[in-house]
């Protein structure tokens, strides 16, 4: 996949249902449909700036943690932010988030940093909000999907 374009996901998934919530974006990023992309998955404490300055596209997955975001992304931002800051202006980016309350807090904060970084949402982040439900493993797999496919049509 020499010419392929790369997408890097990069999700705290600390149980078993944000493990399915990262493997459903996973998934739906590596579909068989779209074929000149390929797939990088790392937690956020494996990631680093080396990672996000490869990638051509991120999606970022969290949990919300007493209204922000995990500790584990926000330690992958500290390391990344400043190694990163002038060489990924206007990396295409969008991110989910797994919610207990309402998200509010943690959704601030990713726009707050990745503003900073001057990174640019392609798509609407996905909030999984309240009790976990199945639908929230066929929504992240469409998010998965449809950045990779804009990706791949050249469309980011």
């Amino acid at each position: 996949m020499e010419d392929s374009r790369k997408l890097l996901i990069v999700a705290h998934a600390p149980s078993q249902n944000t493990r399915r919530l990262r493997d459903a974006v996973a998934e739906g990023a590596s579909h068989p449909d779209i074929e000149n992309v390929e797939v990088r998955v790392l937690a956020p404490l494996d990631a680093g700036p080396e990672d996000v300055l490869w990638c051509d596209a991120l999606l970022l997955g969290t949990t919300e943690n007493l209204g922000y975001m995990s500790g584990a992304l926000k330690d992958f931002f500290d390391r990344s932010y400043y190694p990163c800051l002038e060489k990924t202006q206007g990396l295409p980016f969008t991110f989910y988030i797994r919610a207990g309350h309402d998200g509010t807090g943690t959704h601030r904060a990713i726009e707050s940093i990745t503003t900073g970084l001057r990174w640019r949402q392609v798509q609407e982040p996905l909030l999984c909000r309240g009790d976990f439900r199945d639908e929230f493993v066929d929504q992240c797999r469409e998010l998965g999907m449809t950045l990779a496919a804009s990706l791949d049509a050249g469309l980011l």
